[in-house]
């Protein structure tokens, strides 16, 4: 009876640690409030800023990226054209580099610059040291958006289209739709889809 009790109470402990570990996983949701706000970051011009001094009008659209992932190297144009879109209707918009492990290599800062130019960003590419932004987005991946409205509520998160694994043949464009629903008061649909590239590089 003893050992059928303890067994039962294992599997129930067990149970209840994986949904504890499935809910941390999922640490920001939509309606929840821009978390880091505040956090100094380093930008490729060699100034600092926050994600507050970040929000334009409309909102801000903060994407974790990095120099190196394949999945980011080969969505660069859908990046392009995202920060167009972002400009264009006044959303403010961030890149972020958490690749904390890999910052004696291809994601040091002095790459960040390199690859910013190269790349042309018109918008600030920022080091995230010792991805404690990351970590408070629960940012898994490169790349991955989030987008929140103008008062720093979190509307969208996820991908930026239904195909990133092939970014020349997507249907649609998930951060476009999530942006123009925002703007127009309208429920944001599908509010969180699967980011899908390389695991943000963590210490």
């Amino acid at each position: 009876m003893k050992t059928t009790l303890f067994s039962v109470c294992t599997i129930i402990a067990m149970s209840t640690a994986t949904v504890v570990f499935a809910q941390s996983t999922d640490k920001l949701n939509p309606g929840d409030a821009m978390p880091a706000a505040t956090v100094a970051m380093k930008n490729t011009d060699g100034k600092t800023m926050t994600l507050k001094s970040a929000i334009a009008k409309n909102g801000l659209l903060v994407m974790f990226s990095c120099n190196t992932c394949p999945f980011v190297i080969k969505n660069q144009p859908v990046t392009t054209k995202t920060i167009e879109y972002a400009k264009a209707h006044n959303v403010g918009m961030v890149i972020i580099n958490s690749n904390e492990a890999k910052r004696d290599g291809e994601d040091s800062y002095k790459e960040m610059v390199n690859y910013a130019k190269k790349q042309g960003y018109s918008v600030p590419y920022l080091i995230d040291d010792n991805s404690k932004v990351a970590d408070e987005f629960g940012a898994n991946h490169t790349p991955e958006v989030f987008l929140f409205d103008n008062t720093g509520k979190l509307v969208y998160k996820g991908a930026m289209n239904d195909n990133p694994g092939d970014p020349t043949a997507y249907k649609k464009v998930f951060i476009n739709d999530a942006i123009d629903a925002m703007l127009m008061g309208k429920e944001v649909n599908p509010k969180v889809t699967k980011s899908i590239g390389c695991s943000i590089k963590r210490k």
